[in-house]
């Protein structure tokens, strides 16, 4: 029996000690066989399929586009090395890169392409979101191995921004539900990393492709660690169980004169407004509608950059301020202006009723926004946006929720981002039953700018499309804007290569737009 415990013991103490090297495994920087290991602590995934999943950016690692973005946020040729296109038949013609091969060794050729488009603008169950940015496809032909062109129905300015998204590999998908099937959970592609594991809830690990076409990257291995909170994440960062994070502003404040640790203040295309939920039968009154424009005079945005940014931020009046070719500076930007607010409430009919809260016809100025549980500066921006409602009379209540429910709810405090073409984020957000128009906004001014916009190469015409949006949008908002946030990024010291040159898309999405050139030290 003794011999029996003995041997029992030995076994138990060999299974603990492969199970703590695999624990630490996933934290922080490895050596070992795994190579030169990063950890970045972010968010958690339904899919890993390039085309629905077009929000983050772990796709973008496995998957490549005929084009990507460049430190610009320009598209450049990827898969393509080059194209030609015709103005007369509306036709690009894409040059593809020859001797590229899919993680599982199978060749990529123009067919892959072809099927990814065609499943982009065929398949009705992608989302509308995604498939309205490939409606103006009209075909896509298949010259030869390396060739494929792609026939627009009408001008589409942007087409090559759209072009970016990750193709898709034809003989694993042809014939099976593209929403449903396992490949989205064990993804194949072209791009700078391969696939290796998803632990559901605890991480998504990758391994450097050896065989990618481009600059094969210096760190061996990603592990993606699935820690959605703000607060575990810094003490993942401070424990060395991650290498990388995003961070709010107040937390990424706590490493600012940590030697071990560099903050990386990045510029975004990133706001935050109170988007009223056009679907609630509040809004539907015009005497409510006309409210939309004046309240964003009530809001001190500067006072809550300050208070929940910790002044990493701007206060935010266009959608695409930040825009150098396309943005209008001489709109309205709906400073804080208290007397200008009152003037405008009275010309509307408002007046203050004893209890200090306006009202119009019996009715008192009240109506409540959403903020999600999870998104902590959301909730403090709400919360600090009603206070400053209150004392000038507008009653603001504060939803605290675990999700939007877009039926039934008056407001939210949304976020949006528009980085690259203006079309590639305005026309579906705001136009009229666009697939990304969650509020359900509509405004034929706003819809005949963002069809002109889209509809032309003209930079010219453009330029005057969206000066219209932004003139259209001024007198009749979607949204109470209320700032621009930065992406703070903190890393290890230890890490090198990270860059705060590009302009970052929504939730601060494009960090790795150059991870190939990232390196982590022992």
């Amino acid at each position: 029996m003794k011999k029996k415990r003995s041997i029992l013991s030995y076994i138990t103490a060999f299974i603990m000690a492969v199970m703590c090297m695999f624990a630490f495994a996933g934290c922080g920087s490895q050596g070992g066989n795994a190579g030169k290991t990063l950890t970045f602590a972010g968010p958690d995934y339904k899919t890993l399929n390039s085309i629905l999943n077009t929000h983050d950016e772990l796709p973008s690692l496995i998957f490549s586009g005929l084009m990507k973005y460049d430190g610009q946020n320009k598209p450049v040729p990827d898969l393509a090395t080059s194209y030609d296109f015709d103005k007369n038949t509306l036709t690009y013609t894409f040059h593809l890169r020859k001797n590229v091969t899919w993680h599982d060794g199978q060749p990529f050729t123009a067919d892959d392409v072809k099927f990814t488009l065609d499943t982009l603008r065929l398949n009705k169950d992608i989302d509308d979101e995604i498939s309205d940015n490939y409606k103006e496809i009209k075909a896509v032909d298949v010259v030869d191995p390396q060739t494929v062109k792609v026939e627009l129905s009408k001008p589409s300015a942007a087409m090559l921004d759209y072009l970016t998204i990750g193709i898709l590999p034809k003989h694993c998908l042809e014939g099976k539900d593209i929403m449903t099937d396992p490949f989205n959970q064990k993804p194949i592609g072209t791009g700078r990393y391969k696939f290796v594991s998803w632990d559901k809830g605890q991480s998504i690990i990758l391994q450097k492709n050896d065989k990618y076409y481009g600059t094969i990257p210096k760190i061996d291995r990603l592990i993606f660690k699935i820690i959605p909170d703000e607060t575990a994440k810094a003490a993942q960062l401070k424990s060395g169980g991650a290498d990388v994070a995003l961070l709010n502003a107040k937390d990424a404040a706590t490493f600012r004169n940590n030697n071990h640790f560099k903050v990386y203040d990045c510029q975004t295309a990133d706001f935050r407004a109170i988007g009223p939920n056009f679907k609630n039968p509040y809004w539907q009154n015009p005497e409510h509608q006309a409210l939309i424009p004046v309240l964003g005079y009530a809001l001190d945005k500067k006072a809550i950059i300050a208070g929940v940014l910790n002044g990493e931020g701007e206060a935010a009046y266009s959608p695409i301020q930040l825009n150098a070719v396309y943005n209008d500076p001489t709109m309205d930007h709906m400073d804080y202006n208290p007397t200008l607010f009152k003037q405008r409430m009275a010309a509307l009919g408002w007046k203050l009723g004893s209890d200090g809260i306006y009202e119009k016809n019996g009715e008192k100025l009240s109506f409540s926004v959403d903020a999600r549980d999870f998104e902590e500066e959301r909730v403090d921006m709400a919360k600090i946006a009603s206070a400053q409602f209150k004392k000038l009379g507008v009653d603001m209540k504060v939803n605290v929720v675990p999700k939007f429910n877009w039926k039934t709810m008056q407001c939210c405090l949304i976020g949006q981002a528009t980085p690259f073409d203006p079309d590639a984020g305005l026309y579906n957000f705001f136009y009229t039953g666009a697939g990304a128009n969650y509020t359900d906004y509509s405004n034929s001014a706003v819809d005949a700018a963002l069809a002109a916009g889209r509809n032309s190469y003209d930079v010219g015409i453009r330029k005057n499309a969206y000066i219209q949006f932004q003139k259209a949008w001024s007198a009749h908002p979607a949204f109470i804007m209320i700032a621009f946030i930065h992406g703070n990024y903190v890393a290890t010291n230890k890490v090198t290569g990270l860059t705060t040159d590009r302009v970052l898309g929504h939730h601060a999405a494009g960090i790795f737009w150059n991870v190939e050139n990232w390196d982590i030290s022992e």
